[in-house]
């Protein structure tokens, strides 16, 4: 009753001092939130899904929850590796997670060289362990497991190589995440863990007031203490319940934003978390198949099956991930690039080599990705962009498919591939009405394309030898 008290009192003292600001927790105030340009200059960012779910990095990050859910092959596979969840529960991996191997300074410097931009890791995921140091829970990587803040170390030094530093939170999806364990004789039934598996309840029922003013205190604190430039919701915020406390967050810490002098961001999932235009949409593993006004982000795993770390997961190649990204920039959007690192804190060879590969072609094309803006077209070509969630681009990009971004008078055309034929832009044709073409050139090239704008399209002939492999960026001046 006391703890119910005092997070009330807090939640009433959030609200008094949001009053006092510019933002209010209505949406009509919100309303007059703009994205900041860091945000769409900066195009590219880096996800990290690391926590206890790495030590039997099984299935995936879901782990926690699959593992006490009796038709999973995760529970299947707990019972025969580790033994009944009653004596070896969740909670028994946290000793297990250690980072020996950890060192932010790699991981910083690997992002970096990546061509990433801001770099978000997960602050608590559903499992309810936070990788921070906090008031509220003990079980923190401060204070078992590492025994180090893992998200201060990683802010400082983010900040330090001249990044920009955001988090994610999936605190409220914790409501429900461990109910599967109240359903036979699991650790989850022992009151003495229930401060980590609890609440356990269905997803049916709504959040109390109690969780939800624990989620907002929570969600207060990181910002308080980290000072991030962006934080990141999963989907389980857009309940009806959370209303008021969705409003309450926005306006503390856009308001903090404000007192920072930082432009800050919010990215929050389906519509019926925020209105348009009050935070930023993002779209989980897909994309739109077209231009959109508002600025937007898809995030994306390297791993196809798993977030976290887990055995036999499968990676996207440069090619995909450095073709989508192009794709996406065209449309107005952010790619959110995930990774998910073993627990000793090293990163897969996999995900490195693909992080490598793309930075280097960011090294010779970033020109035509940071800090522009979409055409009146994003591009054409054979090839169907995939379309919202969950969709992967599963036909693959060619050298046929052209991409456009500008930044002040240049237009960029990208072909998404390397042309080994001519490439024909039906959109820079004189009848297309973009005006008289005046150059062309190869980004990053010394090499004068030979190229010829007729009344149908500009027809470029191949070169003997590219700048970067994956794509070619033709940079584009007009006469007037």
């Amino acid at each position: 009753m006391k703890r119910i008290y005092c997070t009330l009192l807090m939640t009433a003292a959030l609200l008094t001092a949001t009053a006092q600001h510019k933002y209010q927790a209505t949406w009509e105030s919100l309303g007059q939130y703009t994205t900041p340009d860091w945000f769409r200059d900066a195009k590219f960012g880096i996800f990290i899904h690391w926590g206890v779910y790495s030590v039997p990095a099984f299935g995936s990050e879901w782990y926690p929850r699959n593992m006490y859910d009796s038709t999973t092959p995760e529970f299947k596979h707990h019972v025969a590796t580790y033994g009944a969840q009653k004596n070896f529960g969740y909670k028994d991996f946290v000793p297990l997670f250690k980072a020996e191997k950890w060192d932010p300074i790699q991981w910083v410097a690997l992002f970096k060289k990546a061509g990433a931009k801001y770099i978000v890791p997960v602050a608590e995921h559903h499992d309810g362990f936070a990788m921070y140091k906090t008031s509220l829970s003990r079980w923190n990587a401060y204070e078992m497991g590492p025994k180090r803040d893992v998200l201060g170390e990683l802010s400082a030094e983010i900040r330090k190589q001249g990044l920009i530093f955001g988090l994610s939170s999936h605190r409220i999806e914790h409501w429900f995440f461990f109910n599967g364990g109240r359903q036979f004789l699991s650790d989850v039934l022992d009151p003495k863990n229930g401060d980590l598996y609890g609440p356990a309840r269905e997803e049916s029922d709504d959040p109390s007031p109690e969780f939800m003013a624990d989620w907002l205190l929570r969600c207060t604190e990181l910002v308080d203490r980290y000072q991030p430039q962006l934080f990141w919701f999963d989907w389980w915020i857009e309940q009806p319940a959370l209303d008021p406390y969705r409003k309450t967050f926005a306006s503390y810490y856009y308001n903090k934003g404000l007192q920072w002098d930082k432009g800050v961001v919010i990215n929050y999932k389906y519509d019926k978390s925020f209105p348009n235009g009050v935070a930023v949409l993002d779209l989980e593993r897909g994309k739109l198949d077209s231009v959109r006004r508002l600025p937007w982000q898809t995030d994306d795993a390297i791993g196809n099956e798993s977030w976290g770390y887990a055995a036999g997961n499968t990676f996207k190649s440069a090619q995909y991930v450095v073709t989508n990204l192009i794709d996406i920039v065209s449309k107005n959007g952010n790619l959110l690039l995930n990774i998910g690192p073993r627990s000793d804190g090293t990163i897969t060879e996999e995900e490195t080599a693909t992080l490598l590969g793309t930075g280097k072609w960011l090294d010779v094309n970033g020109e035509a990705i940071y800090g522009t803006r979409p055409w009146r077209v994003y591009g054409e070509g054979p090839t169907k962009s995939a379309s919202g969630a969950f969709a992967d681009q599963k036909e693959p990009f060619t050298a046929r498919d052209i991409r456009f971004t500008t930044k002040g008078p240049t237009l960029y055309a990208i072909t998404l591939g390397t042309p080994k034929e001519r490439t024909v832009i039906k959109n820079l044709g004189l009848n297309a009405h973009p005006g008289a073409i005046a150059s062309v050139e190869i980004l990053g090239s010394m090499q004068k394309p030979k190229w010829v704008q007729k009344a149908d399209a500009l027809v470029i002939e191949p070169s003997a030898n590219y700048p970067a492999e994956l794509a070619v960026v033709y940079k584009v001046n007009f006469k007037n």
